[in-house]
């Protein structure tokens, strides 16, 4: 039986004096394993790198590390300070207290973080070894971010601002009532009611003090940064210190619900006006019906040269005549191309610089000539670092299996700093030297190194199989450890979520190929249709076409593996989450007894419910099309609600487990909550996981133990047979 597993992890702290550390810090663990396999123990043991800088003169950098602890069920980022020429970590912040968002100022003599020492989450300095520890704001509400002015004078602090457009006040006097008034949609995002937005405020730094804080969208109901992901990086400063760029979506509840067109605004520090660079001025949106597809809607948009979806994180150029951002054409279509504009501020010319980059761009930074942009992107299931400029001449710099997250230039703007993992390597920081025809990296960070030391990992292989229509869909096959093709394995197919998300070479702390390789079992991950990096006519196939091509894309992945002598083809499961959890839910109704053992976490159990159900109004609209009230004139329904795989509980007779958080209000609970009711009234063994407090994900640390715990025995218990495993659990 999967139990805790058999390992000592004791705290380690880079040079620091233990006896400044307080006894129940958490911090980085240092493992003692008495197997070489990687456990769901392990995995929330290590540490996840998050952000990193460089200094002025290139010496050392300053980066941040989350740890979390299982006995205490909470994480804890500290900040450390790294020697760029020995590689030597140093441990600057060892309190209790999570301490993050950490940047040189004052030309690297200072460095600012954020810190709650004082009760909230505030602006703090320090000295570059940790010492002299101040606090610059002292605002009444908690500071989430910051970005300090290139002048050193002002800063933008992104604080939350109350929002009634959707949810109206109590009365006064009923200050302890927990109902709610709603007169209209995204009253609710991802896991939380929408009273309150983020709102971008400028404020005067002296060198000692953050003070007169002016809000940048005073007395206007929109995010900025956008929920709920969006944060400082959808905000620049220009060169001079006189104008800021900032990303907002200025919609609210039912035109909110139903676009995704944001834009690019710029605000000018003396004179407080603001302009938006992304439509001419006059230029009004129409309102949208809820129940008509937005896909038409591009067509005038690209006539008048109109960006009429996503526009965010913008970023000038060095010398300040540039302004590039991220941009999506098409209002209502979260998953279209993401290509990288560049604004020129003189003309409001725009040129889209990737066009030839037949995948989106997932996030950029200039060149020190301001001619060249450096960016990332997915193909062909790996996510790689290219070279653009003004012209839209794109070169391929990486080819590496893994993906690289790009972070910025170099101090001397001679290479790049970019964070990099693999299906076998978590996140570490790597500093790219870009030469004429040639690249050479350079690993700065070895923040796990001591858990791989003592971890044998499963080979990953490329493998290419073919679809029912003749194409070609590239497959991970991820192996067991120790992997002996004379056995026969237990084998999982994963089922990609998104539905528009790559899989790539990522790295997960849930669902994570290697933990499953190591519980002996052969995973194989199919990039199907619908999934990036492989030209837009594969990666649109899946609009409206849940049910179609990208779900025999999976069965031939299945079917072509199981033609290897080391698969068991006799004990087979499938598992999944957001629509890979739908897929799992489908293939339950329409797998022909190739599985036997099912696995959907925060799946679509019914698309018909789901319409109505999920905040984002926009992605139903654009993937399932009209409200499933709307027939066609043979009576019909859309595809994707006529193939609901609610519809195929008459042909389920595979366990199933489902799993679901209560607090995810992208794909509400009660559609794991039906599907566990509806196995169990068939008479199909079933259990269901439930999470009060998660969301779309599992972030507690316990929970997460929980999760994978109840994963692996529900698969041992079906999968596993005296035949394929050593260690049968019951």
């Amino acid at each position: 039986m999967l139990t805790a597993t058999a390992l000592l992890l004791s705290t380690v702290v880079p040079n620091a004096v233990a006896s400044d550390i307080p006894s129940d810090f958490i911090g980085k663990q240092k493992p003692h394993t008495t197997d070489d396999k990687l456990t769901p123990e392990l995995l929330w043991a290590m540490g996840r790198i998050g952000g990193f800088q460089s200094s002025p003169d290139g010496k050392t950098a300053i980066y941040s590390v989350s740890y979390y602890s299982v006995k205490q069920n909470k994480s804890h980022t500290v900040l450390y300070s790294l020697n760029l020429l020995d590689k030597t970590p140093q441990l600057l912040t060892q309190s209790n207290g999570s301490e993050s968002s950490a940047v040189y100022i004052k030309n690297g003599r200072k460095i600012a973080f954020l810190s709650s020492e004082s009760g909230s989450s505030q602006v703090w300095e320090m000295n570059p070894d940790g010492t002299g520890r101040k606090q610059l704001s002292s605002e009444t509400k908690d500071v989430a971010d910051f970005l300090f002015s290139p002048d050193g004078k002002k800063v933008i602090l992104i604080m939350d601002t109350e929002n009634t457009s959707s949810i109206q006040k109590n009365d006064k006097d009923l200050d302890k009532a927990s109902g709610m008034v709603i007169n209209d949609l995204m009253y609710k995002h991802w896991d939380q009611y929408t009273t309150t937005a983020p709102h971008p405020f400028v404020a005067d730094f002296n060198g000692e003090s953050i003070k007169n804080c002016v809000d940048l969208l005073e007395g206007e109901p929109y995010e900025c940064p956008m929920l709920p992901f969006g944060g400082i990086e959808q905000l620049a400063w220009s060169p001079d210190s006189k104008t800021i760029a900032y990303t907002c979506r200025k919609k609210t509840g039912l035109d909110y619900a139903i676009s995704t067109d944001s834009d690019i605004f710029l605000y000018d520090i003396e004179s407080k006006k603001t302009v938006n660079i992304c439509k001419p001025k006059g230029y009004e949106t129409s309102n949208i019906a809820p129940t008509i597809s937005l896909k038409n809607q591009s067509v005038n948009a690209q006539d008048q040269d109109i960006n009429a979806g996503y526009d965010q994180n913008p970023q000038f150029s060095p010398d300040g005549k540039y302004i590039a951002w991220l941009s999506m054409e098409r209002d209502g279509y979260e998953s279209d191309r993401t290509r990288l504009c560049v604004y020129e501020l003189s003309s409001g010319k725009k040129n889209y610089v990737t066009e030839s980059f037949e995948s989106g761009v997932n996030e950029f930074c200039w060149g020190k000539d301001s001619e060249t942009l450096y960016f990332t992107g997915v193909w062909h299931a790996t996510t790689q670092i290219y070279q653009t400029n003004i012209k839209g001449n794109v070169k391929k710099l990486t080819d590496d299996v893994c993906d690289y997250t790009l972070l910025g230039l170099s101090a001397d703007g001679k290479g790049l700093i970019a964070k990099r993992h693999s299906m076998s390597q978590a996140d570490e920081i790597y500093h790219i030297q870009l030469k004429k025809n040639k690249y050479q990296i350079d690993q700065l960070t070895f923040e796990n190194k001591d858990f791989y030391d003592q971890i044998t990992m499963g080979e990953v292989k490329e493998r290419w199989v073919k679809t029912v229509d003749g194409k070609q869909e590239l497959c991970w096959v991820i192996y067991p450890p120790h992997f002996d093709p004379s056995r026969k394995y237990p084998t999982l197919l994963f089922c990609e979520g998104g539905p528009q998300s790559p899989v790539s070479q990522f790295w997960s702390y849930r669902w994570n190929f290697q933990v499953m390789a190591a519980q002996g079992y052969i995973i194989i991950a199919p990039n199907r249709r619908g999934l990036p990096g492989f030209g837009m006519e594969w990666l649109e196939e899946i609009s409206g076409d849940y049910s179609g091509l990208c779900m025999q894309d999976y069965l031939s992945a299945i079917d072509d593996i199981c033609k290897e002598s080391y698969v068991d083809k006799e004990h087979l499961g499938a598992v999944g989450a957001s629509f890979g959890g739908y897929s799992v839910y489908w293939l339950a109704g329409n797998h022909n007894k190739r599985f036997k053992a099912f696995i959907a976490h925060d799946g679509i159990y019914n698309t018909q419910q789901q319409y109505v159900e999920t905040e984002e109004l926009w992605f139903p609209n654009w993937d399932m099309g009209k409200a499933p009230w709307y027939k066609d004139e043979q009576g019909k329904m859309q595809k994707v609600f006529e193939t609901s795989p609610h519809l195929y509980v008459d042909k389920w007779d595979t366990p199933i487990l489902c799993i679901h958080g209560q607090k995810d209000f992208r794909i509400e609970y009660t559609q794991a909550e039906s599907a566990f009711t509806a196995a169990r009234l068939r008479g199909i063994p079933a259990q269901l996981l439930l999470f009060p407090d998660e969301n779309h994900w599992v972030l507690k640390p316990q929970n997460g133990i929980l999760w994978q715990r109840t994963f692996f025995r529900w698969l041992d218990r079906w999968l596993k047979t005296n035949e394929n495993s050593e260690n049968k659990n019951n």
